[in-house]
């Protein structure tokens, strides 16, 4: 990697709070998520559950973290916004940008706008809505939360309920491609252990996803982009038969892909299988079913930790998680968990956080739906409440932003030898006719900026997208 590369995602990454010191990442370990994992481990290890995802019982107590951001580099002077209007002013007036357009570029350490074109203007954002989403949900559940997958007994003698909580980490495959979080094998193995335990080897398996209400389907139908939305999904619907499911790595759970029409009947017919295979024999096929009230579980395995699934969405703009964790808002709120429940939801944790929400809609967390209405003020103001030291809850939201040049969706943007490569971190947007981008940036005086860029109706998305590019990397060299 070339030197001014490094130097460049080193510093990026200070000060958007990704890296301690040399000398504390030697002492301490290696870090996952701002957490130090030997760390974590060793706080895991003290517990009862000995730190596995898929034990039953209470949920593992967090291990301590790191401070979730450094300090801002001290005696540097506030980016001039007369500077930045001069340089950004042109390149928004770019016809490739289409015919509407609207910024906002706001110092996040002070909040001083520096810099506003329509910035009040609600518009069509696309994915770059995921950082509201998933600010609604850091904010109503914080970022330690798991989701539960459990198996209860059934109504009758030999009977379970596989009992789905919209877990969008769930995987059926013997090794997650997406890093830890909820096991269908892991839950299968403890779910015969304990069936074994109690002298039981046959039974009669249904399933409950429940949980979720309303429309299943997404208003933009069948769509490789998204599964169908249930509280039941292995692999986020994405059909994978026994023989690949050790073979398949990370790229196979991103992306667009052809997905199952029935993610909560595969799920439960791939875990009456896994039990199978542990010598538990399943009686006829899986059927919908309810578990008891207040029946105790067998056997429990807990997602990701909500930082993490955040982080996920963010770099890979995944649409499944986004939809999940809009839904995981909702329940949290009391409310549906339907799209309609958690637009309500989202909208109103959001308002909680003080931002302005003038002119916007919510119509689901992934932004596949044209109606969803944002401001670039909303996005920007959402940042600098990440980067606040009052909301260290909000963190993931900056810590999941694709890198410029290097990570996500922006590998392959402002990479190589732009200015930007290193320094922004960013969450895209683009559906036919509309592209954004809203994200943070280091600026030459060491400045943390947060910026907003909401186009539509370009002529040409990949020339939107280069307009797109400029303009963030104009905020990142302009003082």
């Amino acid at each position: 990697m070339p030197l001014v590369k490094t130097w460049q995602l080193i510093v990026g990454s200070a000060v958007a709070g990704l890296a301690l010191s040399a000398a504390a990442v030697a002492t301490a370990g290696p870090w996952d998520s701002g957490q130090r994992k030997a760390e974590r481990a060793r706080a895991a290890s003290w517990g009862r559950t000995g730190g596995a995802d898929h034990a039953a019982g209470a949920l593992p107590q967090a291990a301590p973290s790191a401070p979730g951001v450094l300090a801002g580099l001290g005696g540097r002077t506030a980016a001039d916004g007369g500077a930045l209007a001069g340089t950004l002013a042109p390149l928004l007036a770019d016809p490739a940008l289409g015919t509407v357009r609207a910024a906002s570029v706001v110092d996040t350490a002070t909040g001083r706008v520096l810099y506003e074109s329509g910035a009040g203007e609600a518009m069509t954002p696309a994915s770059t809505i995921k950082i509201a989403t998933a600010s609604a949900a850091l904010a109503a559940l914080g970022p330690e939360h798991r989701i539960r997958t459990t198996v209860a007994p059934g109504a009758g003698p030999g009977e379970i309920v596989l009992v789905g909580g919209g877990d969008p980490s769930l995987t059926a495959r013997k090794k997650s491609p997406a890093g830890s979080g909820g096991s269908l094998v892991a839950l299968a193995a403890d779910t015969a252990q304990a069936l074994k335990a109690a002298g039981t080897d046959t039974v009669t398996l249904g399933y409950d996803d429940s949980l979720y209400t309303g429309a299943v389907r997404h208003p933009i139908g069948r769509n490789d982009n998204i599964a169908p939305v249930t509280a039941l999904t292995a692999d986020e619907g994405r059909p994978v038969s026994a023989s690949q499911a050790g073979a398949l790595g990370a790229d196979a759970a991103a992306g667009p892909a052809a997905r199952t029409d029935d993610p909560s009947g595969d799920t439960a017919r791939a875990f009456a299988a896994l039990l199978r295979d542990r010598g538990i024999k399943v009686n006829g096929e899986p059927a919908r079913a309810k578990a008891p009230a207040g029946a105790q579980p067998l056997a429990t395995t807990l997602s990701t930790p909500l930082a993490g699934l955040v982080e996920r969405m963010l770099t890979h703009s995944d649409n499944d998680i986004a939809e999940a964790l809009a839904r995981q808002t909702a329940l949290a709120a009391g409310k549906p968990a339907s799209f309609e429940g958690a637009e309500q939801a989202v909208s109103e944790k959001l308002a909680s956080l003080g931002v302005d929400l003038t002119g916007s809609r919510f119509a689901d967390g992934s932004g596949l739906n044209r109606a969803d209405k944002v401001s670039p003020r909303l996005l920007t103001g959402l940042l600098a409440k990440a980067a606040d030291p009052r909301h260290p809850e909000l963190r993931p939201v900056l810590t999941g932003l694709p890198v410029a040049g290097f990570t996500g969706t922006l590998r392959a943007r402002n990479a190589g030898s732009s200015p930007a490569a290193g320094l922004l971190r960013a969450k895209t947007g683009t559906l036919t006719g509309v592209n954004s981008l809203a994200g943070t940036v280091v600026d030459p005086s060491g400045r943390l900026l947060a910026f907003a860029f909401l186009t539509a109706n370009a002529p040409d998305g990949p020339a939107a997208e280069k307009g797109l590019d400029k303009l963030a990397a104009a905020v990142a060299v302009t003082s």
